[in-house]
């Protein structure tokens, strides 16, 4: 048996290829790959290769391979030895033929199957069964007849290894975004609050939702906007609303005084005055002519802006005589009245107080004109303030002007001069206007 063992000569060779990811199987040689079952079948090389043994060897096929076995050994029994063949003497006729063991063929499964209890070939989970190459950093996907390595959603396969992919350089985000390994995270900027698709910013509308406003709130894109009432202003925060003082704006509001309440103003008038349609101008009140006074029947009401004056009647002093209610004269048959104006005449008007200046205020004329007279205008008396002087209008005529702003209430008496003078009969006189200027407190 052991020279047997000798002269076997076997062919047996097991070839493995794989490649990365799925791995595919080729059948040893000795095998062909059945495409219609997907198993290795023993090829049989007795039959395919011509001249398999030579000599007295004869060829036994073997699962896989071959055996050149000698002619005359009693064990081995080609079937392929035809015992008529003129190429070798048939086998001696006596003795019994002796009974050759027949070699079976075991069902082969390729690559990435086995055989299961139904001795059926089914696919390996090498995912399953940890028999897989794939890194730590991949998840094993298996296939038919083998698997794939591949990366979890978030990563992606580089150079063997699952690498973070940075969604937020994709613009995966509306506004804000936070990568984070193997995934990412959008927020919104304040104002807008993330859509239920966690990609998408919607506008918050701040006004419905919490009103921070303590008047009135507009919704804006992402913000809002606090307004406030007329007669209010936004404060330094930006929602609350305080009064606005609107006095103290403006001097002009009102003419005479400007009173602030919430939200608005209004004016009011000094006493004497009403307040107009307008609701800032005041208008005096003539107490005069609404009879409204407390003159006595011998008195005369006089209205001034802001109130009243009752006026005595009018007195002559010595040497004068009254002539009316309102004229003194100086005879001049009294030699007491040489040196004093030959008439004296009482007038009376009112002025607000600071009037604009230069300003006219009264007119001065002779009521006769003499042949070769002249007249010279000015002012006697009362002009110690030098607020007013006399400007000659005419040859018979003057204007009281006032030069500096008479701030009241106060009260000035003017007599205003009027010089006649007549050089043909050498004659040389005066009358004078006493002028009571009554100036009111206010300016209107």
């Amino acid at each position: 048996m052991q020279g047997l063992k000798r002269i076997l000569t076997a062919f047996t060779l097991v070839v493995c290829l794989s490649s990365p990811g799925k791995a595919q199987q080729q059948c040893t040689n000795g095998f062909d790959l059945d495409r219609a079952s997907g198993q290795c079948l023993d090829i049989d090389e007795c039959r395919t290769i011509p001249e398999a043994c030579r000599g007295d060897m004869v060829c036994v096929n073997q699962n896989g391979g071959y055996l050149c076995v000698p002619r005359t050994n009693p064990v081995y029994r080609s079937p392929y030895l035809n015992p008529y063949s003129n190429i070798y003497p048939p086998p001696p006729a006596p003795g019994p033929v002796p009974n050759y063991p027949t070699v079976t063929r075991p069902l082969m499964c390729r690559f990435g199957y086995q055989l299961d209890e139904n001795n059926q070939c089914a696919d390996v989970d090498e995912c399953a069964s940890d028999s897989h190459q794939c890194n730590p950093t991949q998840i094993c996907i298996n296939t038919e007849g083998g698997y794939t390595c591949s990366c979890t959603e978030g990563y992606w396969l580089l150079e063997g290894q699952c690498l973070d992919i940075d969604e937020c350089r994709y613009g995966y985000c509306q506004q804000l975004c936070a990568n984070v390994p193997g995934s990412y995270s959008c927020t919104c900027n304040p104002g807008f609050t993330l859509n239920d698709d966690g990609r998408s910013c919607q506008d918050v509308n701040e006004c419905t939702t919490e009103n921070p406003c303590t008047q009135t709130c507009v919704n804006t894109y992402g913000s809002f906007l606090c307004r406030c009432e007329p007669g209010y202003e936004l404060e330094a925060d930006g929602v609350n609303c305080s009064d606005m003082d609107e006095c103290s704006f403006s001097e002009f509001l009102c003419q005479h005084e400007c009173v602030n309440g919430p939200g608005s103003y209004y004016c009011i008038c000094p006493s004497g005055y009403n307040l107009l349609d307008d609701s800032r101008s005041c208008q005096d009140i003539n107490e005069c002519e609404n009879r409204n006074f407390t003159c006595t029947p011998q008195q005369t009401c006089f209205n001034i802006p802001g109130e009243y004056k009752c006026l005595d009647p009018v007195r002559c002093e010595d040497p004068y005589i009254q002539i009316n209610e309102n004229r003194c004269m100086c005879p001049a048959e009294n030699a007491g009245c040489r040196d004093q104006p030959f008439t004296i005449l009482y007038r009376v008007m009112d002025m607000v107080s600071g009037r604009s200046v230069p300003s006219d205020i009264f007119q001065m004329q002779a009521t006769t004109r003499y042949p070769g007279a002249y007249y010279i205008f000015q002012i006697k008396s009362g002009n110690e303030g030098r607020e007013f002087y006399m400007r000659q209008t005419g040859p018979i005529s003057a204007t009281l002007v006032m030069t500096r702003p008479v701030k009241g209430p106060r009260t000035i008496q003017l007599d205003l001069e009027m010089i006649t003078v007549n050089t043909v009969i050498n004659f040389r006189g005066s009358s004078v206007i006493r002028l009571r200027i009554y100036v009111s407190q206010y300016s209107f």
